[in-house]
């Protein structure tokens, strides 16, 4: 029997992908809508050390860009970490810590993974503690049980500099306008994910990152999009169009008509994808 344990922060969602497993007679054993996503990452350190000696197989979609991260300042002291101070005014703003910090270790770790070309080119660093360690746990947990981790979300191949943002109402808002107000996230840095699952273990291999839009691709989107659009009026045809190039495009839609604001943009760049699986299991298509 495949059991199946949902996790996430918009109940609606959680409908729909419940119901679309329903439809294929696969078993949810739980479903978990969070208004609180540090709760989450509570209960997903759960499922691991619960759900134990079973293969299991973990996606992770836009899960990592919604962890902590420490920002680093390079400066006449070296490495100070970027902390949020209040000003005269009552309000809040970016300060550098006058002396070091306990984060500093993380920023040792990922500094060890880099290039001294690539460390020369920055001048800050993000380093996202809690993305070494969740990934330390997936990759212990496919050494020892089998399976695999699918991770997709936006983010680079290499040092994460200053990413940070802050989104209201679908528009981006300064981080410390407001707190609580809007949703923050940063850019994934998949090269730490692949050396914090490498060095947890020699039983597992990592493949990627890869584009989504490469991901895709190879999947096949291209054949599938052809297929329906012979079979499908205008309107579907054009949400097909609009659909595609959100998930492989690459900025704005070249072919897109209506209001501005509205324009369609491509993903297919920004989005990457990476698979952790055990190596008993070979290589995951499309890797």
């Amino acid at each position: 029997m495949l059991v199946i344990s949902l996790l996430d922060c918009l109940s609606v969602l959680l409908q729909v992908v419940w119901f679309i497993l329903k439809l294929g007679c696969l078993y949810v054993s739980s479903s978990f809508c969070l208004s609180n996503i540090f709760l989450g990452f509570l209960l997903f350190a759960l499922f691991l050390s619960v759900l134990s000696a079973v293969p299991t197989i973990i996606v992770a979609h836009e899960f990592f860009d919604a962890l902590p991260i420490h920002q680093f300042q390079k400066g006449s002291r070296g490495w100070c970490e970027k902390m949020v101070d209040l000003a005269g005014d009552s309000s809040f703003r970016f300060v550098l810590s006058p002396q070091p910090t306990a984060s500093l270790i993380f920023l040792s770790k990922r500094c060890q993974w880099a290039s001294a070309e690539e460390l020369e080119k920055v001048e800050q660093i993000e380093v996202c503690p809690k993305a070494m360690e969740i990934t330390e746990q997936i990759a212990d947990r496919i050494s020892s049980d089998g399976g695999g981790a699918l991770i997709i979300d936006y983010g680079k191949n290499g040092i994460v500099s200053d990413s940070l943002q802050a989104i209201r109402k679908h528009k981006f808002v300064h981080i410390l306008d407001d707190p609580g107000s809007a949703d923050l996230s940063a850019y994934v840095d998949f090269a730490a994910i692949k050396h914090s699952a490498m060095e947890a273990s020699d039983d597992i291999s990592v493949h990627g990152p890869m584009t989504q839009s490469q991901l895709l691709g190879s999947l096949g989107i291209n054949f599938r999009v052809e297929a329906l659009m012979q079979n499908c009026d205008e309107k579907q045809a054009e949400s097909l169009r609009t659909g595609y190039w959100r998930l492989v495009g690459d900025g704005e839609a070249p072919f897109w008509e209506g209001p501005d604001d509205q324009t369609p943009i491509g993903m297919g760049s920004r989005y990457l994808a990476m698979a952790i699986v055990n190596k008993k299991q070979g290589s995951p298509v499309p890797f």
